[in-house]
Formats: C-alpha cells, sequence, structure tokens
C-alpha cells in the first residue's frame, strides 16, 4: 500500500466533499437513528425517491419510541412505494432491541450494532462514521466501484467475498480526524462522479491517484458478473367494484410484499377462482397491463375493472372496502400502478 497516495486520497477527497456534497436533509443530523433512517431507505433506492420519504418518516417518527410503537399499518403505508417492505419491518424491529437492550441509545461499536436486526456491514459502519466519527469501513456498491478505479483492484465485486478486500482497503486509508466525511465522500463521489456509465473524469477531485484513469481501465472497472436472469410471472388484475361502490381487496401473507394490500392477482393461466371470492357475476374491461420489477422478479399484470355481484351470505376469501378506506391501505408499487393505469382509462 502507498501511504503517499492513500494521503493525497484523503486530503483531496475531504476538500472536494467539503466544498461540493449535495444538500440533502439526513446530513444536518448527527442523530445515530435519523443515520440509520436514511441510511436503510438509500438501499437500493436512488437519492432524489429518498428525499421525500425520509422527511415524512422522519416527522411522522421524530423518535425510537415514536416508531416503536407505531401500528404495522402506519408503517408500511408511510413505506409504500419504496419496496423492499422488509426493510420498514427490520427498521422497527432493531429499534425496538435498542429500546429494550441498549437504554435507547443505539450502540457505538460494531459488534454491538451489528447484533441489531437489519443492521448489516454497510450500515453499521455509516451509523458509526457518520452519527459518532468512528473511523470504521462503510462499504457499499459506490465505494467499491470508486476504490476499483483509484486502485486498478480486478477482483469481481459481485462476490461477496470480495468486500472484505475494500473493508481492509478502507481501514487502511480512512481519515480517523474525519471518518464521516471520508466514508460520505467516498459515496458522494461514487454517486455523482465516478459513476457507473460515462463518469465524469475530468471533474474527479483524486484523478491523479485512479490507476484506472492512468491505465485506461476507467470503462473495463470494476468488474461485475451480471445478475442471473429476471424469472417473468404473468397475472390478471381484477379492479372490482360491487353494487354499493366497494372494492374488492386482499391483504398478502408472508413472503414478497408481506402484508400489503392488493387487489386480486390471479395467475393467467388459472380460470375457476371466482368462487373463492364469493362472485356470482361479473363484467369486466380489459384497460391495459403493467410490469413491475423486482430484484428476482418481473410481474407482468394483465388489468381488468369491472362490475360484480357476490353471494352476501357466506364469508369468502378478500374484503370490501370504499375508495376512502382503499387510500389508507399501504399498496405496493404495481397495484398503485393499476390504479394510475385505471385514472388515465377514465
Amino acid at each position: 500500500m502507498n501511504d503517499f497516495k492513500g494521503e493525497s486520497i484523503r486530503k483531496q477527497l475531504l476538500q472536494w466533499y467539503e466544498e461540493e456534497k449535495r444538500d440533502l436533509p439526513w446530513r444536518h443530523s448527527r442523530d445515530p437513528y435519523h443515520i440509520w433512517i436514511s441510511e436503510v431507505m438509500l438501499q437500493q433506492t436512488r437519492v432524489d425517491t429518498v428525499i421525500p420519504y425520509y422527511n415524512r418518516f422522519t416527522e411522522a417518527f421524530p423518535t425510537m419510541h415514536d416508531l416503536a410503537q407505531a401500528e404495522e399499518g402506519e408503517l408500511l403505508k408511510l413505506w409504500e412505494g419504496l419496496g423492499y417492505y422488509s426493510r420498514a419491518r427490520n427498521l422497527q424491529q432493531g429499534v425496538r432491541e435498542v429500546l429494550e437492550n441498549y437504554q435507547a441509545t443505539v450502540p457505538r461499536t460494531r459488534e454491538e450494532i451489528s447484533s441489531i436486526r437489519g443492521i448489516g456491514p454497510y450500515t453499521a459502519g455509516a451509523i458509526l462514521s457518520i452519527a459518532y466519527g468512528v473511523p470504521e469501513h462503510a462499504v457499499d456498491g459506490n465505494v467499491m466501484r470508486v476504490l476499483s478505479r483509484l486502485y486498478a483492484i480486478d477482483e469481481d465485486i459481485a462476490q461477496p467475498k470480495t468486500k472484505k478486500t475494500f473493508e481492509h482497503l478502507v481501514m487502511a486509508i480512512i481519515d480517523h480526524d474525519d471518518p464521516s466525511s471520508f466514508n460520505q465522500g467516498l459515496m458522494e463521489l461514487g454517486a455523482v462522479i465516478c459513476t457507473p456509465q460515462k463518469p465524469k473524469c475530468l471533474l474527479c477531485p483524486v484523478r491523479e491517484q485512479c490507476s484506472a484513469f492512468d491505465q485506461g481501465l476507467t470503462n473495463s472497472l470494476p468488474i461485475k458478473t451480471k445478475k442471473t436472469k429476471v424469472k417473468k410471472v404473468a397475472y390478471n388484475g381484477y379492479m372490482l367494484q360491487r353494487a354499493d361502490g366497494k372494492w374488492l381487496v386482499e391483504q398478502r401473507g408472508e413472503g414478497l410484499l408481506a402484508k400489503m394490500w392488493q387487489y386480486p392477482l390471479i395467475d393467467s393461466e388459472q380460470t375457476n377462482w371466482t368462487d373463492e371470492y364469493g362472485i356470482t357475476w361479473m363484467e369486466i374491461t380489459n384497460i391495459g397491463d403493467v410490469t413491475h420489477i423486482f430484484s428476482h422478479l418481473k410481474w407482468e399484470v394483465n388489468v381488468f375493472i369491472g362490475k360484480v355481484e357476490i353471494d352476501t351470505g357466506k364469508a369468502y376469501q378478500g374484503e370490501w372496502v370504499t375508495s376512502e378506506e382503499l387510500d389508507k391501505l399501504p399498496l405496493p408499487v404495481p397495484i398503485q400502478k393499476m390504479r394510475t393505469l385505471q385514472s388515465a382509462s377514465n
């Protein structure tokens, strides 16, 4: 390791970050709880998308006690549209663990903070360095991309074992006086300058220290093997309304989008399904289709809307709710897309 190179990177990175960092709401706080919220929300979500969610969430749950006591439906409604809803549940459970086991104080050591539900190595390092000023690594995809290029590292960043290489590297070059700005500077550099495609090398504050730039390897690093192919799942989605104006919805079970609410989504090849909901007559119209890609699945939903009659004498699957009640339920993005399609077709 070239100590002079690490020293130059620290100096230039910290100066650039201080002068050029974006004005983001969580950067106005050193509250470990607020930093925790922001880092969980930022996982697999764009910064511009997160900002309004973060503001609404911290307004609704300004303290850990507020979040710990929240109803799951309220929590999921505030998270609606961010996806990966297990993140929200783990955040609430983690906060409850802090209140119960750590006297309402987020731990200051990696060992302790890593024992909390939903806090992995990256989130632990981010909270410790940003909130507490502890020199700990916080390595995500942005950081691995930046360091791959700075040091011309040709290890496959898609492999879990490779992350250890970058964690050790960060600990070797991190600024011990200001680990918060150092870690955030690496993240910021990867977000706005050292981007996956067409990096802005001429604007980079550490270009002179970048081995990939010097060797003409910028476009070939980092090395990352492609993910497995996304599986397609086809549904017919039914927005069904009975005579009193109420809509048919149901709550999902465990697994993907657990406890979220949806219109009936029926396998496109299934035909005999109406009896499950007590439907005795149905007149529907096809209004188009929506798609939504999860990390491992692609939903293709053919959307129908219409009027139905039901057998009211028995209890059937699903619930009937008013439009006002539907607005208050936590709905996953594919269902929101169905509602948008409905509005556009009116």
